[in-house]
């Protein structure tokens, strides 16, 4: 009986790959075990394959299965496909950042979902006072850690569930009140060391630079699919934070230029930061 090309390489560790590439780029997104089926192999060998696919470029692993470098990398997906993207390691990007809050202190958070999973780590703080354009963040806090919560106005943005407008409070007169923060934690789209901190969107763009002209210190937060990229609006330079928050190290050309600009980069190895 004849056997079909496309069979007889799926068993071929070489073939499968080549033919799971594909298949993960024309799905976008798919988990392990319908790898696993529609290849017949076994969940760990389909492990193994992305872990090699992804470490060579090929596609960007996530908790779960893997997605195409066309979806990893799409400028503008909505917030309920992001939220299952990268998964496990904004988890841990948002567990680092909230290491960096202090209790009493007041926070600036952009839209976005890292900085989504950031807030709801926030359990163990007290008294924080939390500006935020996130339309997400105020459900996603915990009572118990904060004093106030207070929300930038402007145009809300379906997509991505997010206000885009001036990062300002006025009084009842009209007056603009001139406001501060301790700590903006901002999370980007991209991370580069020609480009700085890039957005896809250019009002979005000119928000984070509002948030990070207003506070004494800047926390960055990127997984490390966004590294060495570069998106249409640039936020700042890299030596407008004082903080990168990721879930692995950047590549050694990269590091080296964030360490240059003074930027402490902070992963899961880093040693442990006080409160």
């Amino acid at each position: 009986m004849a056997v079909d090309k496309d069979d007889r390489q799926r068993h071929l560790p070489a073939g499968r790959k080549a033919q799971l590439v594909a298949f993960v780029a024309d799905a976008g997104q798919v988990t392990v075990a319908e790898l696993a089926e529609r290849f017949k192999v076994s969940i760990d060998t389909v492990r193994r394959d992305l872990d090699r696919l992804a470490s060579e470029g090929a596609l960007v692993r996530t908790y779960g299965g893997a997605v195409s470098l066309a979806t990893a990398y799409r400028v503008d997906s909505a917030v309920e496909q992001r939220l299952a993207f990268m998964e496990k390691e904004k988890e841990t990007i948002a567990t680092l950042a909230a290491e960096l809050v202090q209790d009493a202190s007041t926070i600036m958070i952009n839209g976005g979902t890292t900085t989504l999973a950031t807030a709801r780590r926030l359990s163990g703080h007290r008294d924080l006072t939390i500006a935020t354009n996130n339309l997400l963040i105020p459900g996603a806090l915990p009572i118990s850690a904060i004093r106030d919560i207070y929300f930038f106005g402007g145009t809300v943005r379906q997509l991505t569930l997010a206000t885009y407008g001036p990062v300002s409070f006025r009084t009842a007169d009209g007056a603009d009140l001139d406001i501060t923060c301790d700590l903006a934690l901002i999370g980007v789209g991209a991370v580069s060391a020609d480009a700085g901190f890039t957005t896809s969107n250019l009002a979005e763009a000119a928000m984070m630079q509002a948030m990070i002209a207003r506070a004494a210190r800047v926390a960055i937060l990127a997984d490390s699919s966004k590294f060495d990229r570069r998106l249409f609006a640039q936020v700042s330079d890299l030596s407008a934070a004082d903080y990168l928050i990721t879930d692995a190290p950047p590549p050694a050309p990269l590091l080296e230029t964030l360490e240059a600009a003074g930027v402490e980069v902070i992963t899961p190895s880093s040693a442990p930061r006080p409160r």
